[in-house]
């Protein structure tokens, strides 16, 4: 939940639909909706359905009126005005059973795909401009250099697409995931859209984070809901099918693609290349949708559908980009970072950064003695392994009951289990 006042001032905020044109959706489609949620209880109260499907009070009286006359269901008792007490007729159910086999969606009425659209696009760029010092505090736990922060501040603005590529452990997954945090101002996201009959769930519970602000707001469309600006990070799990809409047969609706779901917020694609689809693959699949901001997806019923590609991109890869992609896809691939292993210097700042906030002490002719170790193994300075080595040391710590005080030896033992060593 939001620690802070929701800025109004400025915001585009949903309104209420005061009629069921007002919604975007065919009457028959919002009938067969409030039928299908009447069958989820005994017996429901007008309220109770309004509160269900996200509509104010006289629009879901209205439908219900309807469902009554069409002798659907049954008025049992007169709570108040505008609110009865229903039950579903035989003849409801036999629809309703009917209406499961065309889509089993129950739930908040969707928007329409238009009104979907036109709010993304209104979000998609940030309100306000993100500069330096919001760029700054966004990445506060990590030593960057001012090139590669000013370079991040540059695509979060743009929202262009951003390829970050280097060696493992130095920090690509983390510059990637800490640019949506310079994102605060949070979106208006629908719980689902609809098309014809078909639906769209958009909302997930675990990518978006909510606001539950929504209530600062007057007469808003509680179809709509807060939330931050979604971060959305994809592996080497990923295939090419995952990248279009996901049809449940079991309850006949689909989940919105991973792509969708980030929309208004950061995508990372991370460990590029290592995905169970081909690089040159995912980049056709998705060349389009980065130059137009516009991505094509495909109904079971072979309908194509255009819906908003308004994310930030981020490729993240340890592999050399020219072994992955031609110069052709790199170039409509908005910046290039490349990410060089820290200096001495920066090496040094990581680990006592590091230490400090895990409540280590230690000789500072200790870090003298580690960067030696570097050398003397020639080992690369990786960014990941200050804290990877204060975690192995206070792993030492718990098993051994030692207090957490680094020493030349224990820093031996630890560099000895993460980095390999022989038991024989």
């Amino acid at each position: 939940m939001l620690d802070f006042a929701p800025d109004i001032t400025h915001e585009f905020i949903p309104p209420m639909p005061e009629t069921m044109d007002a919604t975007g959706l065919s009457f028959q489609f919002m009938a067969d909706l409030a039928l299908k949620n009447a069958g989820t209880e005994s017996t429901i109260t007008t309220q109770a359905l309004a509160d269900r499907m996200m509509l104010p009070l006289y629009l879901a009286e209205e439908l219900m009126q309807h469902l009554y006359r069409e002798k659907m269901i049954e008025i049992r008792g007169r709570i108040s005005f505008q609110n009865n007490r229903y039950s579903v007729l035989d003849r409801g159910w036999d629809q309703i059973n009917r209406l499961m086999d065309i889509s089993g969606y129950v739930g908040p009425t969707p928007v329409s795909l238009a009104a979907y659209s036109a709010m993304i696009r209104s979000q998609a760029k940030p309100d306000d401009v993100i500069g330096p010092e919001e760029v700054k505090a966004a990445f506060h736990d990590l030593v960057l250099p001012s090139s590669l922060l000013q370079t991040v501040g540059f695509a979060i603005n743009s929202r262009r697409s951003l390829f970050l590529s280097g060696l493992p452990g130095l920090g690509k997954t983390a510059v990637a995931e800490r640019m949506n945090n310079a994102l605060q101002r949070p979106i208006w996201l629908p719980y689902s859209i609809a098309i014809d009959e078909h639906v769209i769930n958009i909302y997930d519970a675990h990518n978006h984070e909510r606001t539950f602000d929504e209530d600062s707001y007057d007469n808003y469309d509680r179809r709509w809901l807060r939330v931050m600006r979604p971060l959305i990070i994809v592996g080497g799990e990923m295939t090419l099918e995952n990248t279009d809409l996901i049809y449940n047969r079991a309850s006949r609706y689909y989940e919105a693609p991973f792509q969708v779901k980030a929309n208004c917020g950061t995508l990372v694609v991370d460990d590029f290349g290592r995905q169970r689809v081909e690089p040159e693959q995912l980049l056709n699949r998705w060349i389009v949708p980065l130059e137009r901001k516009v991505d094509f997806l495909t109904l079971h019923t072979g309908k194509k559908i255009s819906v908003p590609f308004e994310q930030l991109v981020v490729f993240s890869t340890n592999i050399n980009p020219k072994d992955l992609v031609d110069e052709a896809f790199l170039r409509r691939l908005g910046y290039r970072v490349i990410i060089d292993p820290p200096s001495e210097k920066t090496f040094r700042r990581i680990f006592e950064r590091r230490a400090e906030a895990l409540g280590i002490s230690y000789d500072p002719s200790l870090l003298d003695y580690l960067i030696a170790k570097y050398m003397v193994e020639k080992r690369v300075l990786k960014s990941c392994e200050p804290r990877d080595l204060l975690n192995r040391f206070l792993d030492i710590c718990t098993y051994e009951s030692l207090p957490p005080h680094l020493t030349t030896d224990l820093l031996d033992i630890a560099w000895s289990n993460y980095f390999g060593m022989s038991h024989a």
